[in-house]
């Protein structure tokens, strides 16, 4: 799968050009239909439907929420990465470690500019490539970066709204890597539950960090989302930034 290859990634421009003129995106594999579910599809469909959308965080979100596997094409410029997602595995496939990408703007600026049926196969399939072998990594390392680095910066939809929030048991050491007030924060949630509203105003904190961290928690399964508990409030309005 020689397009899978670091040295062969596609710039932007060319990408689009294929994807615009042969209504395909350059990394689609074999003949016949999508092998994307039709409820996967919808989702997708609604999230990519606006042209200022692009979030890689709520497209690898609805793929974690179906449990299944599929290409997402990003744009992080100058090049279009291939980022396989296996839910079930727990694990990612792309020509690099994207966790260690530098520098950290490339992952404030990155875009979705497609998804499709997987081009790899799952680790240990019979027909897996011998060359892939070595791509595949962690996946919660990935999402937590995403989360906290990444160009969203308000909750997920499906974990948004009026609700509290709380660590899942488990040690926190077993906790994706968290530096600052971070670190306190999680111990506050592991105690007890607590809104949005609550969390921004803790020592260290603020709207967009306890966002992204909630992001992270939730993708990564750290994060218990109750909308009957006592202290569940509404999500509150970011302010708008002044120019």
């Amino acid at each position: 799968m020689r397009d899978f290859d670091a040295s062969t990634l596609w710039r932007i421009s060319a990408f689009l050009r294929q994807r615009d003129g042969r209504g395909e995106l350059p990394f689609e594999r074999g003949e016949g239909p999508s092998l994307l579910s039709t409820t996967l599809l919808a989702d997708l469909d609604r999230l990519l439907d606006d042209p200022a959308s692009g979030d890689p965080l709520e497209v690898v979100a609805a793929c974690l929420r179906h449990r299944e596997a599929a290409l997402v094409c990003l744009q992080c410029a100058p090049w279009v990465w291939p980022l396989t997602i296996f839910p079930q595995q727990q694990l990612y496939h792309a020509p690099r470690d994207l966790v260690d990408l530098e520098p950290a703007p490339v992952l404030t600026g990155m875009q979705v500019l497609g998804v499709e049926r997987p081009g790899v196969r799952p680790p240990g399939h019979w027909r897996q490539e011998p060359a892939d072998a070595g791509r595949y990594r962690p996946l919660a390392p990935l999402l937590w970066r995403l989360a906290m680095e990444g160009p969203r910066s308000r909750l997920l939809a499906e974990i948004g709204g009026r609700a509290a929030y709380r660590l899942a048991p488990g040690p926190l050491e077993q906790r994706p890597g968290a530096s600052g007030a971070l670190r306190p924060a999680m111990q506050k949630l592991k105690q007890d539950a607590a809104a949005l509203r609550d969390i921004a105003r803790w020592p260290g904190m603020s709207l967009e960090r306890a966002s992204r961290m909630l992001n992270g928690l939730y993708l990564c399964g750290g994060l218990m989302v109750t909308r009957s508990h006592p202290a569940a409030r509404d999500e509150p309005t970011p302010r708008p930034r002044l120019i």
